[in-house]
């Protein structure tokens, strides 16, 4: 008993039984159940993450998890706890920062989430309560309320209809709240109802809830949290961190080993100036070890970019807007553009190696199109809108006589199953065997598929017009202008298991027929065999041809037949528990027996530009693979279409018919062909890699492969383990050296095996799923990334996706364009954060050396923490953000430069390593530069020599100049932006050593920088050398540009790109210059110089060396030799 009013409490009784009880209006049953109601859930929709309660320990646990935070929280307990060399506020406060920053983004973007779900818990609805209409919010609806629904309106919950406005009492329902279905499903009243709601009584006994939306059905049962889908960038984050927390440590090893040996020697641990007191001596040296050697830790730990996890969330998530704003994914028919669901995968849109697409409303627009059919083996097609039934040709019938036709009688049959098989809806009815208003070929049709549609359109050209359905009665007005009536008893609906649908209808006359429309493969077994070849060869070459085609068979029932499926029927779709296998069985004993009449076939016409694309997609490297449902012989006339399989393509077919043909057992056939085409595709012929094009290896055989269902099936699922095992390696092995793959047959579990198969494969490659339907969403949510088309089929596909496009054809710039640019642009970043954290830490290191291994730092405090906040992180934001080494239009007309940044280029080992060493390279320069200057004692004019804060203070201006002109070197499309924000961090550092130098601050217990900033200014000498140090950091990398020649079959685009890149920026850079020192002057002249004439850079060292009286002129001279088309504007200047 206890345990039942816990569950009660707790709910837990509708997930007890597979099975709840309703009570309307009323409440019945044992004394118990008065006093212990069911408690259902409300009907509240929840797909936010936080609450107010909930967010600030939910959020921070949540950032923690992160190593990077983790780290430097534990840093900042030691500086509070430790006696250490800097201040807590130098880790701190970039932690604050960080953590800040994040948390309001994803506060924000929860907040979007709740204000979504107010939209919906908040929309009023109306409720019959004690006998009146109340108005009352949705979320406030309970099990068992009797709601009034007005035409148009959303239903708020599940509800069974009870009453409807309508004679017929039934009601169109459209579902396009939850998959964005646009047909409309006809739901009838319960029969015998109360007539009197408002009084009504009722219990109802139904299933519990469950995900499927299409049965009984709980909207937040499909609400399901997105696996985290991780980027190749963000593993190679963690990797490259990983690296340099082994370098921090081992610098703090190293620091504490040489602090010992160092005090050691006599007179070096306690010097007669700083002895220690007795509590110190009294420390173990083991705390003592440990207590130096976390010292050292939060001295060089800012090494490890925190900040680079923020910019590159902001990068992330402002660099999404650009996709969402791009006017040329903007469909007009839609009126909609591109949608980002996920901004964390930006980047990955330019590693693609596998696209793992749709056909039917991905490659194909998913418009019907009726072009002929065929009767008893006869061909019909339409020429003419006048004529009736003799638009037609017979090529390939089983008489093979021209100006063939099937008897009238079959023709009408065929026509009037055309007419009744189906559940479309007609907009504006004829009635009494009137004519619609509108012409017949512009009637309005509401349907849940466009096949149907274009059925029911084709049989209008032969003179049958469906004119709908009144009061469960369908309307036919034959060619002879006659209303036939026909009693819709029961529809058998289509499902992808059967792949057919069937109506039982009753003539006027009395007699029950049944219509079935659906695939060959369903309908041949279930008719008699001499039927099937007079129609086989019609449906073969449709196929061939890219039509879809479904056959038309019926069946008379006899009375006795037609009580049995009345029965059948009637018991199956009352039943609570396995109602679904029961219909099944029901549909599969009616549908039997059954008399072939004939065969459809309907044109689904390519996409726009859906063959330009593809071929762009494999000139970039990247594999295509076409995933469907469909018949093998449509899907593979629709990749001929596409240009997936070119006439020299050899196809290599692993479907059921291949393993039949050797007469042997298929597992003993699937072992032979595999090691047959395995031989072909790999051993004999050179592997065809996701970085050759077809063009480059047009001198080889290209290979097509083409795989069904079924024989998946069984190349997954062998028998035997082992043999499973290696049918799947070959069967990868053979597809990986194949120019395109076609998988026919497909069910959607199947299409997520596939991709899960080669994302799991060797070198895991990263692949990309692109559909439009509810069967795309497994092999969507599969793929490292997920593309939804927002097509026809619904929107799950659309919202189960990382990214959503109109169509198709935009595919080729989200990855070609975008997507190499947002890969460029994050790969730079990671590097540039590492790189300008060890140009940073790594004289802090060297300092030790010289101070006695004490500690000391280099740096004040301030500049500690505004190093990687506010003196270098806007412009590697900006650079981010705002970046194309190449234009969009040279990246969208040569698909091979998609090539070069394939398999993570810019973030493998090398040049990391590259980077490292320049890191290492400018911080040695930094730090010995310096004290070189340092070695002469007198630095100011009054004789007085500099301390250690100048020191450090130097090499920090000398750091921030270099690390920020370096990215300005590195940029190549130059915005307002970019200038702002470089110049403007350089003038910031300027302007806030002044102040912080230059005032007495009440707050600090020691100003160590109390006019440092500006006594060093004031010498000629720390001019020289921060001048002289920023320019031989930067000379290696300006040499190597100007040296340096773009290489590739695109070199000359390229070149030119860069050199009118530098053209836009070369009179606001040279307005800058002339303005600034002389360095600054050389220095510019040397960025814009690049890849035009070397005499420039030669010019601008002689003129630095030996400075003329008028280097200004000097240095523009050439300049206008370089650019003479500039030459007006830059004297003008």
């Amino acid at each position: 008993i206890l345990c039942s009013y816990i569950n009660v409490f707790l709910g837990g009784d509708e997930r007890r039984v597979d099975s709840r009880t309703i009570y309307v209006g009323h409440r019945s049953g044992s004394t118990n159940e008065a006093i212990n109601p069911p408690k259902f859930c409300d009907n509240r929709i929840v797909s936010s993450k936080y609450t107010v309660w909930n967010f600030l320990p939910k959020n921070l646990f949540e950032q923690f998890r992160r190593i990077a935070n983790f780290y430097f929280l534990i840093i900042f307990l030691v500086q509070v706890i430790v006696d250490t060399p800097t201040s807590p506020v130098t880790s701190g406060l970039p932690l604050f920062f960080v953590i800040t920053v994040t948390a309001i983004k994803q506060g924000y973007e929860d907040w979007l989430r709740h204000k979504a779900d107010n939209e919906v818990n908040k929309y009023p609805v109306t409720v019959l309560e004690d006998g009146s209409r109340i108005r009352k919010e949705s979320e406030k609806i309970k099990v068992g309320d009797v709601v009034e629904v007005d035409e148009d309106e959303t239903f708020p919950c599940d509800l069974i209809l009870l009453q409807s406005s309508r004679d017929d009492g039934t009601c169109y329902v459209t579902t396009a709240s939850l998959d964005g279905e646009s047909n409309h499903k006809t739901h009838y009243t319960v029969p015998d109802a109360e007539r009197d709601l408002e009084s009504l009584n009722a219990t109802i006994e139904c299933e519990q809830p469950q995900p499927d939306l299409y049965k009984y059905t709980k909207m937040a049962l499909n609400y399901q949290g997105k696996s985290q889908k991780r980027s190749a960038v963000e593993k190679s984050i963690n990797a490259f961190l990983l690296v340099y927390l082994c370098i921090l440590v081992s610098k703090a090893l190293v620091c504490t080993t040489l602090k010992y040996v160092w005090q050691s020697k006599p007179g070096q641990d306690e010097p007669w100036y700083n002895e220690k007191t007795d509590t110190e001596k009294n420390i173990p040296l083991g705390v003592k070890v440990l207590t130096d050697f976390l010292s050292f830790m939060v001295l060089f730990n800012f090494i490890i970019p925190v900040s680079m996890y923020v910019t590159v969330e902001m990068q992330k998530f402002l660099g999404s807007f650009f996709i969402t704003w791009d006017k040329d994914f903007f469909d007009p028919e839609i009126q909609e553009g591109a949608l980002v669901n996920t901004s964390d995968l930006n980047e990955e849109l330019g590693q693609v190696e596998y696209v793992f697409t749709d056909k039917t409303g991905t490659l194909t627009q998913n418009n019907m199109e009726f072009i002929e059919c065929c009767i008893d083996g006869f061909q019909y097609k339409y020429q003419d809108a006048s004529s009736e039934l003799d638009g037609f040709c017979v090529t390939d019938g089983p008489l093979n006589k021209l100006q063939q036709k099937a008897g009238r009688e079959r023709e009408e049959l065929f026509l009037r199953a055309l007419c009744l098989c189906h559940t479309v809806q007609v907009d504006g009815l004829g009635v009494d065997g009137e004519m619609p208003s509108p012409p017949q070929e512009q009637r309005g049709f509401i349907a849940s598929s466009p096949d149907e549609v274009a059925l029911v359109k084709g049989a209008m050209r032969y003179g049958f017009t469906f004119l709908g359905l009144e009061s469960k009665n369908m309307k036919i007005l034959n060619r002879n202008n006659d209303v036939e009536m026909y009693e819709l008893l029961h529809v058998l609906s289509f499902d992808p298991v059967r792949r057919r649908m069937s109506v039982i209808v009753r003539s006027r006359a009395g007699d029950t027929l049944l219509f079935c429309k659906g695939a060959d493969s369903s309908i041949f077994p279930r008719v008699r065999q001499e039927e099937v070849e007079r129609i086989r060869m019609h449906v073969e070459r449709n196929a061939t041809e890219g039509y879809r085609t479904l056959c038309v068979a019926y069946k008379h029932l006899s009375e006795e037949e037609y009580r049995q499926a009345e029965e059948g029927l009637k018991e199956a779709r009352l039943a609570l528990q396995d109602r679904e296998e029961k219909l099944m069985a029901v549909y599969n004993q009616v549908e039997t027996g059954m008399s072939l009449i004939g065969a459809t076939a309907v044109e689904d016409r390519l996409q726009e530009e859906a063959a330009e694309t593809m071929e762009a997609l494999q000139g970039a490297g990247i594999k295509v693979w076409v995933l469907t449902g469909d018949k093998m012989e449509t899907a593979k006339s629709t990749c001929y279409a596409c240009r997936l399989f070119q006439r020299h393509t050899e196809l290599l077919e692993l479907t059921v018919r291949t393993l039949e043909d050797g007469g042997r057992r298929r597992e003993e056939r699937l072992h032979d062909l595999l090691i047959e085409y395995h031989k072909k595709a790999v051993q004999d012929a050179p592997s065809v890699k996701a970085g050759v094009t077809r063009l480059v290896s047009r001198s080889n055989q290209d290979y097509g492969f083409i795989i069904d269902g079924a024989t998946l099936s069984m190349v997954l699922n062998s028998s035997s383990e082992s043999n499973s095992s290696r049918y799947k390696n070959l069967f990868l092995q053979i597809c990986f050296n194949c120019t395109a793959v076609l998988c026919c047959r497909m069910a959607p579990l199947q299409k997520a095996q596939i991709v899960k198969m080669v994302k799991n494969s060797k070198g895991s490659p990263i692949t990309l799923s692109i559909g439009d339907g509810a069967n795309d969403v497994s092999m969507i949510l599969e793929a490292h990334v997920g593309i939804g088309i927002k097509g026809k089929e619904g929107r799950q596909a659309v919202r189960n996706s990382d990214y959503a496009i109109p169509k198709l054809k935009h595919l080729k710039k989200l990855l070609l364009a975008h997507g190499h640019l947002y890969y460029v642009r994050i790969a730079h970043l990671v590097q540039y954060f590492f790189y300008k954290n060890l140009c940073f830490i790594l004289p802090q290191f060297l300092y030790q050396f010289f101070c006695g291994y004490s500690q000391q730092p280099l740096y004040d405090a301030a500049y500690l923490t505004m190093y990687n906040i506010c003196f270098t992180s806007m412009p590697i934001l900006a650079y981010s953000l705002l970046e194309q080494h190449i234009c969009l239009e040279v990246l969208l007309d040569n698909a091979i430069l998609y090539r070069e940044i394939a398999k993570n280029a810019m973030l493998r080992w090398g040049p990391f390593l590259y980077w490292t060493l320049l890191g290492v390279f400018h911080g040695l320069l930094f730090f010995f530069g310096v004290r070189y200057l340092f070695s002469n004692p007198a630095l100011q004019d009054n004789g007085q020599v500099f301390g250690n804060w100048s020191y450090g203070t130097i090499v920090f201006t000398v750091l921030v100049f270099t690390v920020t002109l370096k990215l300005a070197l590195d940029t190549r499309h130059w915005t307002w932006v970019n200038h702002f924000v470089i110049w403007g961090s350089l003038a910031f550092y300027v302007f806030f050593s002044f102040f912080w130098g230059g005032i007495i601050w009440p707050f600090l217990r020691q100003q160590r920088l109390y006019f440092v900033f500006a006594n060093m200014l004031s010498s000629v000498s720390a001019w020289l050398v921060i001048i002289l140090l920023i320019l031989l950091s930067l000379l290696p990398e300006i040499l190597l540009v100007v040296f340096r020649k773009p290489r590739g079959p695109r070199a000359r685009q390229v070149e030119l790109r860069e050199t009118h890149t530098h053209l836009d920026s070369l009179s606001l850079s040279l307005t800058l210059c002339l303005s600034c020192s002389h360095f600054s002057l050389l220095f510019m002249f040397s960025m814009y110089s690049k890849c035009h004439d070397r005499l420039s850079i030669y010019f601008g060292l002689f003129c630095f060396l030996v400075p003329p009286k008028d280097s200004s002129f000097l240095l523009i001279l050439p300049t206008i030799h370089v650019f003479p088309s500039e030459m007006k504007y830059i004297c003008g200047m």
